[in-house]
């Protein structure tokens, strides 16, 4: 790399590690931990982006890569593997129940609206609805967490009324931060993509951005945001539903693709330094 292209490197990491490291450094995770799982990524990368064709991969090579000795590379090798699956599945089934239920002909009324499920029995249910677009998990999992999210609430004659149209863990560590490493990842994925790839392949990623906003306009561009993403967004769901084999079994096509489209708000109050 020329040393312009280093520097600005080294600047965007710092930039993108410093929410990170507030973010373990609040868990209780010290720098050991994290480099070790730095290092793990260093050497899965090697072995599986950066491998010659036809040759299987060396450990010595992988060391000449990233610099760690070969005994090092072994060793990180040999560590366990963390694995926040089960916090993925949860919030992924969570999802797809409330965005089923906002969208389906069947759960909806001639408006649009979603209906009042009972529980159990004939006809639209919240149990057919979990077993439909969740599937094998016991519908009262799934009613117990989005209860206790504010996501749905039960009525005087036990019907269950959607109240959110996305489900957005209100507590618990373990759910937000698999959610953490999910989006991020996907968000940083198509940075590097757009870095590296041809003229007119690059993904969609834009954002509008101003920094010299009063404070007390926030309130509102927060509303606007979350009201005109959540209508883009579920625009956007029922186009992917309608070609998502899971969610449409008649959907054709070749292959096998996951694909995402996220949107985020961010906000930070500046200091008179700080301001350009």
């Amino acid at each position: 790399m020329s040393e312009s292209t280093t520097r600005a490197l080294s600047a965007a990491v710092l930039r993108l590690l410093r929410p990170l490291v507030r973010l373990l450094l609040r868990h209780g995770m010290p720098y050991g931990a994290f480099a070790d799982l730095a290092k793990r990524v260093f050497v899965e990368v090697a072995l599986k982006d950066y491998a010659i064709p036809g040759r299987k991969p060396s450990i010595s090579r992988v060391a000449i890569l990233t610099g760690l000795s070969r005994k090092e590379v072994q060793r990180v090798l040999r560590l366990p593997l963390p694995d926040d699956a089960q916090a993925i599945a949860q919030y992924n089934r969570a999802a797809r129940v409330l965005t089923a239920w906002a969208r389906e002909r069947d759960y909806v009324d001639a408006a649009g609206n979603p209906l009042p499920l009972p529980l159990e029995g004939e006809g639209p249910s919240f149990a057919r609805l979990v077993r439909q677009f969740s599937g094998d998990v016991p519908p009262r999992a799934i009613l117990d967490e989005l209860l206790r999210v504010g996501a749905v609430r039960r009525d005087a004659q036990g019907r269950l009324h959607l109240l959110a149209r996305a489900y957005v863990p209100q507590r618990g560590d373990v759910e937000k931060i698999g959610i953490l490493g999910t989006d991020a990842q996907e968000l940083l994925s198509t940075l590097e993509h757009n870095l590296t790839c041809a003229p007119g392949e690059a993904w969609l990623q834009r954002k509008v951005a101003y920094d010299n906003l009063p404070v007390d306009v926030l309130p509102a561009l927060r509303r606007l945001a979350a009201a005109q993403g959540q209508a883009l967004l579920e625009e956007l769901d029922r186009w992917l539903a309608a070609r998502d084999r899971d969610t449409s079994p008649a959907a054709g096509g070749q292959g096998r693709a996951r694909a995402s489209i996220g949107i985020y708000y961010f906000e930070e109050r500046l200091t008179e330094e700080e301001a350009p």
